[in-house]
């Protein structure tokens, strides 16, 4: 457990060389990496925290928007004496990692971002055309999922696993521990903070692309089903940007593909 700005994360810290940190989305925990950590603990100092409100860190609502979790991130790389290290952030944790390198870029070699969308900048319009993901409305009205899903938390977190992964699905015992985390009391009611953040999310990207850029070099990774959309959206705001598309691969790139992606973090 590491103290940061108020709170406490889980944090899973493995290896030796130059480090990197694996940043989790929704609905996971760091489990989401252990494929990848495991593969890249062999010459690199691994850092996979829980962000507040998710798997073994504080239970929290307060604080899920995207500037308050960027900051958790700086101050973990900090106290651990992370730094400068490679930070790669999936789905719901990619503004939070993309703010980081907005504002510490001394803090990052290189920023990888996976198959996420940052607040209403240009370049998503085609991904967004049919409006967002149903879950996003249904996540984001407060109570409501809550009361829907009371007693099949562990199943819901199941069907995003079997969803990101095409139908594949996850490693049982990896499928199995991150279901278990959701079924948890109030865990599933934290993690959906993040959802309802989105709004002051979305004002936290534009002011802090209204005055600066992102100077540290991105690779912007896209799969199914948001394909280039990140890497259109960084073409406008990021000084180095390449991209990658991952072939016949869901929206969990790291459970899905985790080869493909640790080949693209060793080699870029």
């Amino acid at each position: 457990m590491v103290a940061v700005n108020g709170v406490e994360l889980a944090v899973d810290e493995v290896g030796q060389g130059p480090p990197v940190v694996l940043v989790h989305g929704f609905p996971h925990t760091g489990l989401v990496w252990s494929e990848v950590r495991d593969a890249l603990r062999e010459d690199h100092r691994v850092v996979v925290p829980d962000l507040r409100g998710f798997g073994a860190s504080t239970r929290t609502t307060e604080g899920l928007d995207a500037g308050t979790l960027s900051m958790d991130l700086e101050e973990l790389v900090v106290s651990l004496g992370a730094g400068p290290a490679l930070v790669v952030a999936i789905d719901a944790g990619v503004p939070a990692a993309f703010l980081l390198g907005m504002r510490r870029p001394d803090l990052l070699t290189r920023l990888v971002l996976v198959e996420s969308t940052l607040g209403g900048l240009p370049g998503a319009e085609t991904f967004f055309a049919a409006g967002p993901p149903w879950w996003f409305g249904f996540h984001q009205v407060r109570g409501l999922a809550e009361s829907v899903l009371r007693g099949n938390e562990a199943a819901y977190a199941e069907w995003f696993l079997d969803q990101g992964t095409r139908g594949r699905g996850a490693r049982p015992d990896l499928r199995s521990a991150i279901a278990r985390t959701f079924a948890r009391p109030d865990a599933l009611h934290c993690a959906l903070a993040l959802y309802r953040a989105l709004p002051e999310s979305g004002q936290q990207i534009s002011a802090a692309v209204a005055g600066a850029r992102l100077t540290v070099p991105t690779t912007a990774v896209g799969a199914v089903p948001v394909g280039r959309a990140l890497e259109n959206q960084l073409r406008g705001v990021a000084d180095v940007l390449d991209g990658h598309l991952v072939e016949d691969c869901g929206h969990i790139v790291p459970l899905d593909r985790p080869e493909e992606l640790v080949g693209l973090l060793r080699h870029g």
